[in-house]
């Protein structure tokens, strides 16, 4: 009854991922995906998930309402929110990928809505910018976009108002770091913003009240092992037990999803003939044991997650990898 329980709230949480390109996620697509672990822990885990998805998952909904509340923020918009929006320029710059483009269509739905003219009125003169995106994870993407925006395209003087619904901690410092030096080097005047819903620990210097998976013991496992003994740049560090639980039920919680999440995306790993260096169990990064991440919206699942959570494909060929692994979240790529 538990897990039948479990495999409803998670679909229901999740109801919306892909909407209109999948079918919704059902208890029976979940309970497949579960069943891919050892039989004693799938409840569980699902229980855990199931709590962390609750404060994670960023359904349409959820984004409707934050840019609802973000065109009336009196901090941003100031007492006249139409006269701020016609002046605001909204960047549509995105070099790789769909998210940018995806959330600006949403922000002009509700923008038409809520102050009754579209984005063809914007940018009357104004010197702010709006980036918006979905959630931010490394900061490369931020970096790459307004990097190049900023050599070219942008005025001498701009303030860049960065809007997400989720913010790493460690993105925010990388992205604004490297663009103050290219702001230097470009003799222009721009200051950047951020405006988000949620702030996710995960900056190295903190990582004892991590908001991400950051293991702070590895199983004994022989693909752990194995893995550890190959020398790398950036090797595993953990953290110390015992630190911030958010969004985690607790500490026994955490270190479920984390030792299962890192051992089957090694088992993911193995799966690949030659997998890049920066594809790691707990989710693409050039650091430890990967990312870590548990963010995941409505529109898709970032390969910052860990791998057991997106990789695969249930219509690849038997001889194919991605055949190997059924996934929860089955992830759009860039192409």
């Amino acid at each position: 009854m538990e897990r039948r329980t479990l495999l409803q709230s998670i679909a229901t949480t999740t109801a919306d991922y892909r909407a209109g390109e999948l079918a919704a996620p059902s208890p029976d697509h979940i309970d497949r995906w579960v069943r891919q672990f050892d039989e004693d822990v799938q409840v569980p885990l699902l229980s855990e998930l199931d709590h962390v998805l609750k404060k994670t998952y960023f359904s349409k909904k959820a984004a409707v309402e934050f840019l609802s509340g973000l065109i009336e923020n009196n901090g941003l918009a100031g007492d006249d929110p139409s006269i701020f929006w016609k002046r605001a320029h909204i960047l549509n710059i995105q070099r790789n990928g769909h998210s940018q483009e995806e959330f600006i269509e949403i922000f002009e739905d509700v923008l038409e809505a809520k102050l009754g003219f579209g984005l063809e009125q914007c940018g009357n003169g104004g010197d702010d910018f709006i980036y918006l995106d979905d959630a931010v994870f490394s900061g490369g993407r931020v970096y790459s976009d307004l990097s190049e925006w900023i050599k070219t395209e942008a005025p001498q003087s701009a303030k860049v108002h960065v809007v997400t619904m989720a913010l790493h901690t460690g993105s925010e410092w990388n992205y604004r770091v490297r663009l103050k030096d290219v702001v230097d080097k470009s003799g222009k005047k721009i200051s950047f913003q951020p405006w988000r819903v949620l702030d996710i620990e995960n900056q190295k210097t903190n990582k004892y009240n991590s908001g991400v998976l950051w293991p702070c013991e590895l199983p004994a496992h022989p693909l752990v092992q194995q893995y550890l003994s190959v020398p790398t740049r950036y090797p595993f560090e953990p953290r110390l037990a015992g630190g911030t639980h958010w969004p985690f039920s607790s500490e026994e919680g955490r270190q479920l999803l984390e030792r299962e999440f890192v051992v089957a995306g090694l088992k993911i790993r193995n799966f690949c003939q030659n997998p890049s260096d920066i594809m790691k169990p707990l989710g693409f990064s050039q650091f430890g044991l990967g990312f870590g991440s548990t963010i995941v919206t409505f529109r898709n699942c970032p390969n910052n997650s860990p791998l057991a959570l997106w990789w695969g494909d249930p219509n690849a060929s038997p001889s194919h990898p991605f055949s190997k692994w059924y996934p929860l979240f089955p992830r759009k790529t860039y192409e």
